[in-house]
């Protein structure tokens, strides 16, 4: 069961993107990983809890919260079969019976009804059509007294990643930056709306931690270069030849200014987002 606003959303992660990201799954784990121990820590979940993750992708939040949670369960959605086939793979192959994935909608999927202790969702509640009913959809999941907590990106001028790419592979075009609002990464990056909708939506206590870490999109340049130009691979579409080949080379030279110890870092800032149902 799809909501009909979330059918685009729903071909695409059955689709060119969620092959993408299950081609790259470790990437963008390992892209994430400074912002993904200070989102776990403010989850607390502890032994016994029952967890529902949404927008699961291929299950590193899931895993890691069923080794917090256990004995408890660990349910995690996502409309990405391609993804959450890797993610029930990646439970096998860590001995973790305690998690199940489900290819659902989370704004529209019938959760049981207080059913859930915690709700995490890391990069995976950004897309909805319609926020405030996705939220009070999993609000209902949550047992009175239940909380979420959410890992979301800050606005685009502390995304020094998101500004790079996009206005390097723009090559001269009009820079399409992701909207604030509506269907988007950035959808609920301001502080303001994000705790309008989720009081709207039945939450309480609001309220967010700044997180700041470098992104890392390769071990080098020539690593991080196909991850990035198959990432944005939108904005390559509709270059023609020379002109591909010269963002490219620019890609490719912001990757070099951006290599250090580490890897090819960017600057990046998160909202840990931490809500309460009464």
């Amino acid at each position: 069961m799809t909501a009909p606003g979330n059918a685009a959303q729903a071909e695409a992660w059955d689709g060119g993107t969620g092959a993408f990201w299950a081609e790259h799954a470790d990437r963008f784990d390992a892209a994430v990983a400074a912002h993904h121990p200070p989102f776990l820590g403010a989850a607390a979940i502890a032994a016994g809890e029952t967890v529902l993750d949404v927008g699961c992708g291929a299950g590193r939040t899931s895993l890691d919260a069923a080794r917090a949670a256990a004995p408890g369960h660990v349910t995690g959605v996502d409309l990405s079969t391609r993804l959450l086939g890797i993610a029930r793979q990646r439970a096998a192959a860590a001995g973790l019976d305690t998690v199940t994935f489900e290819h659902a909608d989370a704004q529209v999927h019938p959760f049981p009804a207080g059913g859930t202790d915690v709700v995490v969702s890391r990069h995976g509640a950004m897309f909805f059509a319609d926020p405030v009913a996705a939220f009070a959809n999993l609000a209902r999941a949550l047992r009175p007294g239940g909380r979420m907590v959410l890992l979301t990106w800050q606005g685009l001028e502390h995304q020094e990643w998101l500004r790079s790419f996009l206005t390097i592979l723009a090559a001269g075009r009009e820079v399409a930056f992701p909207p604030a609002q509506g269907p988007s990464p950035l959808s609920l990056s301001v502080p303001a709306r994000v705790d309008a909708v989720l009081r709207e939506a039945g939450f309480t206590d609001v309220e967010f931690m700044a997180h700041r870490a470098p992104m890392v999109f390769g071990a080098d340049p020539d690593d991080a270069l196909g991850y990035v130009a198959g990432q944005q691979a939108g904005l390559l579409a509709d270059l023609d030849p020379t002109a591909r080949h010269d963002a490219l080379a620019a890609l490719r030279a912001d990757l070099v200014a951006h290599h250090h110890a580490g890897g090819v870092r960017y600057d990046a800032a998160t909202w840990i987002v931490r809500a309460r149902r009464p």
